[in-house]
């Protein structure tokens, strides 16, 4: 059993229902599928130039670059490779950016530096974070999966093995096992939508040490994105904060001049589940419950990583050896209401 519907969790669905033999039901407790953290994801499909080395999310970010193309190309995902360039604006970023570059090619990523400092990574691309889950969903019950919606777990169930996907419910699907070896707890990214022409390329801001910072992005749908902001909170809470717009808007501008003076068309905020203790990339056995494994505390690379975390998963529990049929494509697993950026057009108001 898999619980949990966002990205991370269709993704193992699928990956043990290729697997000869192997029955899988995936539960979820909303309506319907990525309505939380992987709904709400930018859509940026990352290449790890900026990932930690000897980190296990820089290693399943770099494997899952190997895995996700043809999974795109097969499940007829959208994705757009816009690449993305990093300026810097001030004498003292020079120094940062070379340390992203060297970074960079320590992990294996495609990058250059232009004549005015400029790092560039032609690999990051853009995706639709719902159009890739209910493509992964589809495929998955293609191949024999069993999707329940509406379907919270409430209690640890009786299954030979149990795939702790639940985003930011993770910790409390683990107290059910008895396990409280980690925690999760939400970590709120405002952004702002413009009607502006977008940039060609994801424009990213050079980093400090406490955060990547706000960038500014296009979408499939010829839209542009600022954000995100980083508040942690307690409990879940997406709404917009009013002072989003301050923390935004500027920085926004001096990176896309186009948004001088545009307003928003809306705004929406997602919800990261993040570690705590920094504790994030929560991939292993539970040790109080051998039939429980965990696929918690994924950060919003998840929907980067989610099919080498997923291939991950297999491995842990057993199965890497079990003969594993080819990707076949199904009938993407969508009800109407979510077509995530239709369906949110109207409700989220700008700030």
């Amino acid at each position: 059993m898999v619980v949990g519907g966002g990205v991370v969790g269709v993704a193992c669905a699928l990956a043990f229902a290729r697997r000869e033999g192997v029955d899988v039901e995936l539960r979820e407790g909303r309506d319907a599928l990525g309505l939380a953290a992987s709904g709400t994801n930018s859509g940026i499909l990352h290449t790890g130039f900026d990932s930690k080395p000897g980190e296990l999310e820089t290693e399943l970010i770099l494997r899952a670059a190997h895995l996700r193309p043809q999974i795109l190309s097969t499940l007829g995902v959208p994705f757009e490779a816009r690449g993305a360039v990093l300026t810097p604006r001030a004498s003292s970023d020079h120094d940062t950016i070379a340390a992203l570059a060297a970074n960079a090619r320590g992990n294996g990523v495609d990058i250059s530096l232009s004549a005015d400092g400029a790092l560039h990574i032609p690999g990051e691309g853009m995706t639709d974070p719902v159009a890739f889950t209910l493509a992964l969903a589809g495929a998955a019950v293609e191949h024999g999966a069993r999707l329940a919606l509406g379907a919270p777990v409430e209690s640890a169930p009786d299954a030979e093995a149990v795939v702790n996907a639940a985003g930011l419910g993770a910790g409390r699907v683990a107290r059910l096992f008895g396990d409280d070896s980690f925690d999760v707890h939400p970590r709120k990214g405002e952004f702002l939508v413009f009607d502006v022409a977008p940039p060609e390329r994801i424009l990213l801001p050079v980093p400090t040490a406490r955060t990547k910072g706000v960038l500014v992005f296009p979408t499939l749908d010829g839209r542009t994105v600022a954000g995100p902001t980083a508040v942690d909170l307690d409990d879940e809470d997406w709404t917009v904060r009013p002072e989003a717009r301050g923390e935004i808007l500027d920085k926004a501008v001096a990176m896309y001049p186009a948004l001088e003076g545009a307003e928003p068309s809306f705004a929406y905020a997602g919800l990261r589940p993040a570690g705590r203790d920094g504790a994030n990339y929560v991939v292993r056995r539970s040790e109080t419950d051998e039939r429980l494994i965990h696929a918690a505390a994924i950060r919003s690379t998840g929907l980067t990583a989610a099919v080498a975390i997923a291939e991950r998963v297999v491995a842990l529990a057993g199965l890497e050896d079990r003969p594993q049929e080819p990707l076949r494509r199904g009938v993407p697993w969508v009800r109407s209401e979510v077509l995530w950026w239709r369906r949110t057009a109207d409700k989220l108001a700008a700030a």
